[in-house]
């Protein structure tokens, strides 16, 4: 999958939410979506990378303890 496809399918569900939103005007949706978006993200490169932190990071492009700061927030780790 590309990243233009993976940008289509968040367009298609944005659209979809706010079509099954009807007169209700949304509310923090940039932080609803990072929320959504976050944790799957964290939980597939978790996997990917036999749960390690520090090639997760680098995946990511993250700094470690940011990541682990993520994972804690996600409740992904203890």
């Amino acid at each position: 999958m590309s990243k233009k496809q993976i940008e289509e399918c968040v367009r298609a569900s944005l659209e979809s939410y706010l079509r099954d939103l009807r007169d209700t005007e949304p509310d923090g949706m940039h932080a609803m979506m990072v929320g959504v978006v976050e944790k799957p993200l964290l939980e597939v490169v978790m996997q990917h990378t036999d749960n390690n932190q520090s090639r997760a990071a680098q995946w990511l492009g993250l700094n470690r303890n940011t990541l682990r700061k993520k994972l804690l927030e996600h409740r992904l780790i203890d």
